[in-house]
């Protein structure tokens, strides 16, 4: 009686009814990271009667968690965080059994806890090493898994590895120097982003288990919190990489403080199924830029931060300013025939604006993301930016 009063909205729902909720109470669903994205992900897998759910987390919860991981409390600060959420969960909807693994995912631990009954993953975490172990493992145990990121005012969520689609690796062939990409720590994150992404991350965990809808499979969502703007990139298979046989590569991530650094000053980043030169984007270093600079090379130089953060500082040879999400609509601005060097605050949404850009057809040999856009121009070159 009390199950039918709990998910009377859902017997009623089409494409969930009883059926469907017998699905999800039969479902086993592991959350790595009870942070910023997991609070939001486990608290509605909860709610809707996801019947047992995992949780994986080394860490205690902090005053500072607090603006954005609300499965915590204050009476909870210095509670590990599993505990914590493990608590919250079963206040919540106390025929949840929850799992916690009080311990930080590694290559010694992964392939055990992952084969432990689950029928997929989910991504709550905030580092690189640890994607790439979830997308390894998940692809050796055949298991879909939903990533989310967020960054200051940005989001992006897809799933991978489902029913054979493709996976991480396939969109993000290369990880990026270490330090290249800022933490939320460093760079700062608007509290309602992470429940913005969380929800819609447990959305596509729902979707899959009741088999509802368009899973977010070969495509990447991003959203745009100041904006208020979603878009999408596909992405398939690359058919060229070759498939995941062991842990030997992302243990040496996690082994190595330089776990992603490579010789070759630009790094080319594969984007969605690269089978071709056109489909790569370079990645390239302030100090290399200015050293191949100084060499004669001359490229275009595109600022994708918004109008706001242009009027406040810019690039002096910045040669056009165009917002991240907006970059595909100023393609007769861009030249067909000369490299384009893409530039935003710190690196991140002008990667995804060269990612948009390949996408509309755009050469992506000739595309250069600077890592750690104006803020390490400004730290290099301080009398090349006008204010």
């Amino acid at each position: 009686m009390d199950s039918e009063e709990r998910f009377s909205r859902h017997f009623v729902l089409p494409g969930v009814g009883i059926e469907g909720q017998q699905k999800l109470s039969n479902a086993n669903v592991l959350v790595v990271g009870a942070g910023g994205l997991g609070s939001p992900v486990l608290l509605y897998l909860a709610a809707a009667g996801v019947g047992r759910i995992g949780v994986i987390d080394d860490d205690t919860v902090a005053l500072s968690n607090l603006q954005r991981q609300i499965i915590h409390s204050t009476e909870r600060i210095g509670q590990k965080k599993v505990t914590s959420a493990g608590q919250r969960l079963n206040e919540l909807n106390d025929e949840v059994e929850v799992v916690a693994y009080d311990t930080r995912l590694t290559p010694d631990n992964a392939l055990r806890i992952m084969s432990e009954g689950w029928d997929l993953v989910v991504d709550g975490t905030d580092n690189i090493p640890t994607r790439y172990l979830v997308d390894d493992v998940c692809s050796l145990l055949n298991l879909p898994w939903v990533y989310g990121s967020i960054y200051r005012f940005e989001g992006q969520v897809s799933v991978f590895n489902f029913k054979g689609g493709p996976t991480y690796r396939d969109l993000f062939t290369t990880a990026p120097p270490a330090g290249a990409v800022p933490s939320c720590s460093e760079g700062g994150v608007l509290g309602v982003l992470p429940g913005v992404i969380g929800s819609l991350q447990a959305n596509e965990v729902l979707k899959m288990i009741l088999g509802l809808g368009e899973v977010l499979n070969g495509r990447l969502l991003l959203y745009d919190a100041e904006q208020m703007q979603f878009n999408t990139l596909t992405f398939s298979h690359d058919t060229t990489r070759p498939p995941v046989s062991d842990l030997e590569e992302v243990s040496a991530m996690f082994e190595s403080p330089e776990w992603c650094a490579v010789a070759d000053p630009k790094r080319s980043i594969q984007v969605g199924g690269a089978s071709a030169d056109s489909t790569m984007f370079q990645s390239i270093s302030m100090a290399d830029f200015i050293a191949q600079r100084n060499e004669g090379w001359s490229p275009f130089v595109l600022d994708v931060r918004s109008d706001l953060e242009y009027r406040q500082a810019r690039v002096a040879s910045c040669d056009h300013q165009v917002s991240h999400e907006s970059v595909t609509s100023n393609l007769e601005e861009l030249p067909k025939d000369r490299d384009i060097l893409l530039y935003c605050k710190s690196g991140m949404r002008s990667q995804t604006a060269a990612m948009l850009l390949i996408q509309a057809g755009l050469d992506g040999t000739k595309l250069y993301n600077l890592e750690g856009g104006i803020l390490g121009w400004h730290a290099a070159l301080p009398n090349e930016i006008v204010k």
